[in-house]
């Protein structure tokens, strides 16, 4: 389900790359996590089909998605005034914990009043959305409203073109479709 959504995002987000490109200057907010760094990818089976699918790694993998979609989505809207960055917004309270694993649950309870409230949660896309400091920065992942290092799996080119190949077909959208815009 996790890598669903994740396709899902790259398609809309591609299908408004031209009225991004016309509207510019512009840019694109995506929500990863720092799951991504305990990610792993086989763009052979995204989907966890042979085999081996836990929520966990699913959810990791879909996060590391967003990060390599972004930076290859940087490199083909080079010089077209649009940016695009990615981040962790934290633990935050809202339902997506009604999924974690059953063992995982009693120490929700613990540190629930630990957690961020949506409103804190989503300061950093609305940092990123609207500050004027980061203006023209892009294809940079950030935490708490600071750049920060993504995991080097989420930085290898390679990985980034051959997956954004993946989701285009996937999404029966033209692999080039980005560089057109």
């Amino acid at each position: 389900m996790q890598w669903s959504i994740g396709i899902q995002r790259e398609l809309l987000t591609n299908l408004l790359l031209d009225r991004l490109v016309e509207s510019a200057p512009a840019r694109i907010v995506t929500v990863s996590s720092v799951e991504h760094f305990n990610a792993t990818l086989d763009l052979d089976d995204l989907s966890f089909e042979k085999g081996g699918y836990q929520a966990t790694k699913a959810y990791a993998r879909s996060k590391l998605g967003n990060i390599l979609f972004t930076k290859e989505l940087v490199r083909r809207l080079a010089g077209k005034n649009v940016t695009a960055n990615t981040l962790h917004p934290g633990a935050i309270a809202t339902n997506i914990w009604r999924y974690a694993p059953a063992y995982v649950k009693p120490l929700l309870a613990i540190i629930k009043p630990f957690l961020l409230t949506p409103r804190q949660g989503s300061e950093t896309s609305t940092y990123l959305a609207s500050s004027p400091e980061v203006e023209g920065v892009t294809g940079k992942y950030f935490v708490k409203c600071k750049e920060r290092r993504s995991s080097p799996l989420s930085n290898d080119e390679s990985v980034a073109r051959k997956l954004w190949d993946v989701s285009a077909r996937l999404t029966r959208l033209q692999p080039d479709r980005a560089s057109t815009a």
